[in-house]
């Protein structure tokens, strides 16, 4: 059961906190602080040791809520925070161009890498936006109905980097901007709650070794050979799921059809959420799944604009795949 926080200042509804503006204008002044910092680039081992340092004074009520997260997650899997600093104003035009990422240290970027070091570890994959730290979720001309962060179409639910061994514990979505519309809506759905729609037998299929999931293209020959896995894993009354409905397949009629029923519960209790500027969602990649409603770019520079960060609790699961104990996840 999640806890209530006994700190009045922050507007606490459930997952969604919204920060009030005195600690706003704190995260602000830390962000900028660690923009200031040389050397710039982000993914400079330098700047990320100093994030990480910094994360420290962030608002204490803000830390608290952070670290309750990271014990629970809750029955939704996912923690929304409210009237971060962005400065839309501030923004340059939205990327359109195919594996966009975010290099060069800004307020945003900070405060979404700031965030993350309250949870776990920011790392990322080389195969996957090039290894950046903080990647650009931004539609591209011609990729409309790609099912990946570059498409527009609705995205098919799943968990990120289901195929892989070291996948996110936690993905984190920091808005920019929303869509035109202000209709585009991050779909969560969380197993907790659909479990309770599965029966006995249904989870007991879902618990077995039945299913493979495959690399997407990026990762080549680095994702390996798809080896069969369960969709649910870890405890029986509280297990954890592994499963991408674009990606993963069963291996028999019976897996199939329980396949189709865990999907069908998860649409039973999944929610939308239209993320705002300085509206940061995170979500519990082991508890939930996530995709995206559909939405109408117009490519005029102010298109929908999210920044996406991966993070890690074992840091060490990750070391074989890591040279040099780097932050940045080689192969499969």
């Amino acid at each position: 059961m999640p806890i209530d926080l006994p700190f009045p200042s922050l507007t606490d509804h459930a997952d969604a906190v919204t920060l009030p503006a005195p600690e706003r204008a704190q995260v602000e002044r830390i962000a900028r602080g660690l923009v200031a910092r040389p050397p710039r680039p982000i993914d400079d081992p330098v700047w990320l040791e100093a994030a990480m340092t910094l994360s420290a004074t962030l608002p204490a009520r803000l830390r608290e809520r952070l670290r309750r997260f990271r014990h629970d997650a809750g029955q939704d899997g996912m923690v929304l925070l409210r009237n971060l600093p962005i400065a839309d104003e501030a923004l340059p035009p939205t990327p359109n161009v195919p594996g966009s990422v975010q290099r060069l240290a800004t307020v945003p970027a900070s405060v979404l890498a700031l965030v993350a070091f309250q949870i776990g570890e920011l790392f990322a994959f080389r195969e996957e936006k090039s290894g950046a730290m903080i990647q650009d979720v931004v539609p591209v001309p011609g990729m409309e109905h790609y099912q990946g962060n570059a498409g527009s179409a609705a995205l098919t639910m799943h968990v990120e980097n289901a195929f892989h061994v070291n996948r996110p514990d936690y993905v984190a979505l920091l808005c920019l901007r929303n869509d035109h519309d202000d209709l585009a809506g991050l779909e969560v759905a969380c197993a907790r709650r659909a479990l309770h729609h599965l029966s006995e037998r249904v989870r007991a299929v879902l618990s077995e070794p039945r299913y493979v999931t495959a690399a997407p293209a990026s990762f080549g020959a680095a994702g390996g050979a798809a080896r069969p896995h369960a969709l649910l894993t870890g405890s029986q009354e509280d297990p954890d799921v592994r499963v991408d409905y674009t990606s993963t397949r069963p291996l028999d009629g019976v897996a199939a059809e329980a396949m189709a029923e865990l999907g069908r519960a998860l649409r039973q209790v999944s929610r939308s959420v239209v993320l705002r500027p300085g509206d940061l969602a995170i979500v519990d990649n082991r508890l939930a799944l996530h995709g995206r409603s559909d939405f109408r770019p117009r490519y005029d520079g102010r298109d929908r604009w999210l920044q996406r960060a991966f993070i890690q609790l074992d840091y060490r699961a990750s070391r074989a795949l890591r040279p040099g104990g780097g932050r940045v996840v080689h192969g499969g």
